[in-house]
């Protein structure tokens, strides 16, 4: 038997109100994606590159495909409420640059169903990267503004990180 917790997530909300019609709110959410580059538990995997070129994060044409755990703490034993499910493109020729396209995809019981579709070319080596929220679906349907993601922990040997993702959003 399974036990089933309910865990409140971090939300800020500002409703503003003028002429008497509700305007967007505005909200600011916190998670970490538990990111594992290799080994048995890999939450990145390379899906392709170019013929003749090594197929690494470095490397213009590689293309990678992300199922990271989306927590509530920076911990890996913290609560989990969904996955960070998407790809991965190396952009640039000299592999500084990546597009991301990533749906964090909710399972926890306040947000279960509903997503949040970020996407942006970003400076992959930057320790802050901005990327656009471009829509949500569920609970964030049409949901737009920002996300950051901050590397605060990086493992060389495991090829493990714990990426901060914050991301503000404006809902109609």
């Amino acid at each position: 038997m399974t036990a089933k917790f309910s865990v409140p997530i971090l939300l800020f909300i500002t409703i503003n109100i003028a002429n008497g019609q509700a305007q967007p709110t505005q909200s600011t959410l916190v998670f970490y994606l538990q990111d594992v580059g290799k080994g048995p538990k890999a939450t990145v995997a390379t899906v392709i590159g170019i013929n003749g070129k090594v197929w690494s994060y470095n490397t213009f044409g590689t293309i990678f495909v992300v199922d990271d755990p989306v927590t509530l703490s920076p911990s890996s034993f913290s609560t989990q409420i969904g996955n960070a499910q998407g790809t991965i493109t190396v952009t640039l020729q000299d592999g500084a640059n990546v597009n991301i396209v990533l749906s964090i995809v909710f399972n926890n019981e306040q947000y279960a169903g509903s997503t949040l579709e970020i996407q942006s070319t970003c400076r992959q080596r930057d320790n802050l990267r901005e990327l656009g929220v471009v829509s949500g679906t569920g609970r964030f349907r049409f949901a737009r503004e920002i996300a950051v993601l901050e590397t605060i922990s990086y493992d060389p040997t495991s090829s493990q990180s714990v990426i901060r993702l914050t991301i503000t959003l404006t809902i109609p």
